[in-house]
């Protein structure tokens, strides 16, 4: 549902749009805030900081429209304005465009063309805020991002909103390749980096093929995390078919002839997602953290060559979708009793 704040103070504004957009409103597509003046919007805002969009008029007592857009570019410059106004003229309108407003309608309104423009607008700041999402769950994209965009994530709307840390339901997976250590204290450098790297392009490949998000490289294993709907059951698909698809791989290196197998561990769960790191080293991954995650990973500890191992509540949710055999009972760290595990057959 998208949040527009319409800034006017005209009182029958609001009725008029209410009615323009009733369908919209009812649909659960739109949800309108209404403000007299700039002062009002900024409270507006920070009461309500899911806003995509402002339309502003410019005459407004206390605070007019033009010093509005100004003040949103420092409290919320991802928000996009369109200036709604009977001053139409080209002053206004430059005025306007050099203050960051997405875009400028006249009055009185056609409310055939407000709508095409909400709808353009809206669009423009759901890209941007897709973008800034990519790169926050990409962190290798943070390698390269110049410092500019940097001290634009990391200010405190953009903390507060992109970034905000969330409890969340996902499953997360370790997939480590097995072996591989040894390999890599017997092999030239070019030739251990070439394999590990042909290696993960094929199982990042299969992770995403399930909308899974690869979280990081440890060494020679992967962390991956799927969130959204049926996330156990596709990440069950994903690690079984980078299983299958590691084992078709040929023997690599001349003299190594290494063949690679992989071992799994699987959990589902809560978990906190979050900026995890040093910001004094400007060192910060975008991750998940918890009792889920630590989990996974003892479950991988755990998993054989070939093996992919799940907890028994795992079990329990995917045994009428997935063939699988228990395995028994194992102790984990920091954990008092053992815990039931099992493995994916396919």
């Amino acid at each position: 549902m998208a949040t527009i704040l319409v800034v006017d103070d005209e009182a029958d504004l609001e009725v008029l749009i209410k009615q323009k957009f009733r369908k919209k409103i009812r649909k659960n597509e739109y949800e309108f805030l209404f403000a007299e003046n700039g002062v009002v919007a900024l409270q507006k805002i920070a009461e309500h900081p899911e806003v995509d969009i402002v339309l502003s008029d410019i005459n407004m007592p206390e605070m007019d429209g033009l010093t509005l857009l100004s003040e949103l570019n420092i409290v919320s410059p991802l928000i996009k304005s369109v200036i709604v106004s009977a001053y139409g003229d080209m002053d206004n309108i430059r005025t306007a465009m050099n203050r960051g407003a997405f875009d400028f309608i006249t009055k009185p309104i056609n409310f055939e063309d407000l709508t095409i423009t909400m709808e353009k607008t809206l669009k423009h700041a759901e890209e941007i805020k897709q973008t800034i999402q990519a790169i926050k769950e990409n962190n290798i994209l943070k390698m390269y991002v110049d410092e500019n965009v940097l001290n634009f994530m990391n200010n405190r709307e953009f903390e507060s909103t992109i970034m905000a840390n969330e409890t969340l339901e996902a499953t997360v997976v370790f997939i480590d390749i097995c072996g591989f250590t040894a390999i890599s204290e017997n092999a030239l450098p070019d030739t251990v980096v070439k394999m590990i790297n042909s290696y993960f392009d094929e199982m990042v490949k299969e992770i995403m093929d399930q909308d899974g998000l690869v979280d990081k490289f440890i060494g020679d294993a992967i962390m991956a995390v799927f969130k959204g709907d049926y996330h156990l059951d596709r990440a069950v698909d994903a690690v079984l078919a980078v299983r299958s698809k590691i084992n078709s791989l040929p023997a690599l290196g001349d003299e190594l002839q290494y063949k690679p197998k992989v071992s799994i561990g699987l959990k589902s769960g809560e978990m906190i997602s979050g900026n995890i790191g040093s910001a004094s080293l400007k060192r910060l991954d975008y991750t998940v953290i918890g009792d889920t995650v630590n989990t996974a990973a003892r479950l991988q500890d755990a998993a054989k060559e070939n093996q992919i191992i799940i907890s028994e509540d795992c079990y329990e949710k995917i045994k009428e979708s997935f063939h699988c055999e228990k395995v028994g009972d194992i102790s984990l760290k920091n954990k008092a009793n053992p815990m039931t595990i099992y493995q994916v057959i396919e």
